[in-house]
């Protein structure tokens, strides 16, 4: 009887996972754990055909990793994971993860060069820097309610919040 047991019920009052949906997450870590060392690296996520294509993996793999040893271990998974389930997640905690997101050096705000960078991930080269950065601009511009600048949570929320498509595209299913 060891940490085998305790670490899913752990989780199961930390996260809003039942016992049965930490056994399936289990599974799923496994699979992605390729080299079988317990943690998945970014190369290991790289491998689901579904991720390859999306420019902000590497955005969220950083915010799961909360240690921050580059890896990915289960706790960090399920918890990372349990931001996008349909019970697990209200609004608030999606936007609070979709803003960490762009706030790229965590200050609490999102930045004209931190949107750009984001942004940057997202277009690659489908756009010339200079239109990107006429966009990020204009969205400053438009969300920054206070003037100074720089786009704070709460603006973020004003910005996005609203979106029910936004919502509904955070979700995971387990």
């Amino acid at each position: 009887m060891g940490n085998e047991h305790s670490l899913p019920q752990n989780l199961a009052l930390t996260t809003q996972f039942s016992e049965e949906e930490l056994r399936r997450l289990g599974k799923r870590f496994k699979k992605l754990d390729i080299d079988k060392n317990g943690t998945i690296s970014i190369e290991e996520f790289m491998s689901l055909p579904e991720l390859q294509q999306n420019p902000l993996v590497r955005r969220v793999i950083d915010l799961f990793d909360t240690d921050r040893n580059g890896e990915i271990d289960f706790k960090e998974f399920v918890q990372g994971l349990s931001q996008f389930t349909v019970k697990g997640a209200d609004k608030e905690s999606k936007l609070k993860f979709a803003f960490k997101v762009y706030d790229i050096d965590q200050d609490g705000y999102i930045s004209n060069g931190e949107l750009f960078q984001v942004l940057k991930m997202m277009v690659g080269t489908n756009l010339k820097d200079v239109q990107l950065q006429q966009i990020v601009d204009k969205t400053i511009l438009i969300a920054d309610t206070d003037g100074d600048g720089k786009i704070s949570f709460e603006e973020f929320s004003a910005m996005v919040g609203t979106n029910t498509d936004f919502h509904n595209r955070m979700v995971v299913d387990v």
